[in-house]
Parts: C-alpha cells; sequence; structure tokens
C-alpha cells in the first residue's frame, strides 16, 4: 500500500460468534491490498463520552473562566484567539 490511495470504510458490526468478524459487500476487489484495524469496545466508548446539558451544567466546565481578569467579554476574547492564531507563521 506504499504510496496507494487509501480509502477509510466504516463498519459497525456486532460479534456473534467469538472471535469471528463477518464482511460482504466491501469496496474492494480480488488483488487489492487491504489493512483492517479493529476498535473494540468502540460504541461503548463513544456512549460513554456523551454528555446531556444538565450533566454539563454539573460539570463545573460552564463558568470555569468566569473569574479571570484577562478575559472581559467572550466574544472580544475569542476574537482575539482567532486572530493570533490565524497571524502565526506555518
Amino acid at each position: 500500500m506504499n504510496g496507494a490511495t487509501v480509502e477509510a470504510v466504516r463498519i459497525h458490526k456486532t460479534i456473534e460468534n467469538d472471535g469471528e468478524v463477518h464482511l460482504t459487500g466491501l469496496p474492494c476487489h480480488k488483488g487489492e491490498d487491504v489493512e483492517m484495524i479493529l476498535l473494540i469496545g468502540h460504541s461503548e466508548v463513544a456512549q460513554k463520552r456523551q454528555l446531556t446539558a444538565r450533566a454539563l451544567k454539573q460539570s463545573g466546565l460552564v463558568g470555569l473562566w468566569a473569574n479571570r481578569r484577562d478575559i472581559t467579554g467572550s466574544s472580544t476574547f475569542a476574537r482575539r484567539l482567532r486572530q493570533t492564531a490565524q497571524k502565526r507563521a506555518l
């Protein structure tokens, strides 16, 4: 696969038999190289990361910087950060 164009295909499967994954209908042809990466338990991780509005409000993140003296207005502060980032040399 050196120097070749790589296409990512995302397929979610539930394991039915221990140690077996069956895939069909893939956009690949006989003779093509294929590399597979399995993310085991990926869907559980994604569900744990979801945060409701109530949980976010109670997390302490909302208002975290309320007492910072260098942030007088969130819009002004955000604009200043964007301008600084845009002026950085690449």
